[in-house]
């Protein structure tokens, strides 16, 4: 009898989590306040210093920056899976933050735990009212990636300026067109068109990473969605073409930083130094030098 009650009592358990499971988030809601509370703490600790304590962009360290940190109010994110203008999904959270953005003071997280990503991607999501009503449109499709060859790379030229890329770009991917000094973001920031020749891209620079961007745009900034403007084929000649004209490495400096990865090391540094970290900081879960998730982070900065 006893035997039977406890797996009545599981199998209740398990139904009242599975009822209450938001399909369209990453947690259970029962383990949601748990988890934002946790994803609170780490964000104040490894965050808020460019991001600010009310998610808005205006940490300390925010007039620093070239790249501004994104204020996290208006819930518009540049790096998502999702149409232009939609809300990100939860995994495009997680993956900005794991794998950090290229030539900017954000940095791959990867001194965090996998849950404690997932516990600072719920919270962020609490700093913008649109979390609460609305839902992320599905994402995009991304089509198998066709044989890369001269004829595609030629179409994606032409595409590139039919499309008009080199009003901001420039004709030949410099960034240096004749809107380019004219650009500013949502917060009236002045942004620089990215210089397509130069390598790694800020979302990654593997083909599906630029199909995605070229197809939902930069939400915040002037970079348009081109998802309804070309067809499939088309943005992959696109990409085609972007690849072949990205053959120049940014110039890299101490440990492989780029840019204001720099910026970004010396501002996580601090944080370290000063305990915001729980005593973990860069240095690692346990205080040595360089424990796995620590190495895990050198090989991504090093390797991309």
């Amino acid at each position: 009898m006893a035997r039977f009650m406890t797996s009545m009592v599981a199998l209740l358990l398990i139904v009242t989590v599975w009822s209450v499971y938001d399909h369209h988030d990453r947690f259970p809601a029962v383990l949601a306040q748990s988890e934002i509370k946790v994803g609170e703490k780490l964000y104040l600790e490894n965050c808020a210093a460019c991001h600010g304590q009310k998610g808005d962009g205006k940490g300390p360290e925010a007039n620093r920056l070239k790249t501004k940190p994104r204020d996290f109010t208006t819930g518009n994110y540049k790096f998502r899976s999702t149409p232009s203008g939609s809300l990100p999904l939860d995994d495009d959270i997680f993956r900005s933050i794991s794998r950090g953005v290229r030539t900017t003071s954000m940095l791959a997280q990867l001194h965090l735990s996998e849950e404690e990503r997932w516990a600072v991607t719920r919270y962020i999501k609490t700093f913008s009212e649109r979390f609460k009503s609305e839902k992320p449109r599905k994402p995009i499709s991304i089509p198998a990636k066709p044989s890369f060859n001269a004829k595609l790379v030629a179409l994606g030229k032409v595409t590139y300026e039919e499309a008009g890329c080199g009003q901001c770009h420039g004709p030949r991917g410099r960034g240096d067109g004749p809107s380019a000094n004219e650009l500013k973001d949502e917060s009236g920031n002045s942004i620089i068109p990215t210089d397509l020749t130069l390598k790694p891209f800020k979302s990654g620079s593997n083909p599906q990473d630029l199909y995605r961007t070229v197809s939902t745009g930069l939400n915040g900034t002037p970079m348009p969605s081109y998802a309804e403007a070309l067809a499939p084929g088309e943005r992959w000649a696109v990409v085609s073409y972007l690849l072949s004209i990205a053959t120049r490495d940014r110039p890299r400096g101490m440990m492989g930083l780029i840019e204001e990865e720099s910026e970004g090391m010396r501002i996580d540094m601090q944080a370290a130094m000063a305990g915001m970290m729980g005593g973990r900081g860069m240095m690692g879960r346990g205080g040595g030098m360089m424990d796995r998730n620590m190495r895990d982070m050198m090989k991504d900065m090093m390797g991309r």
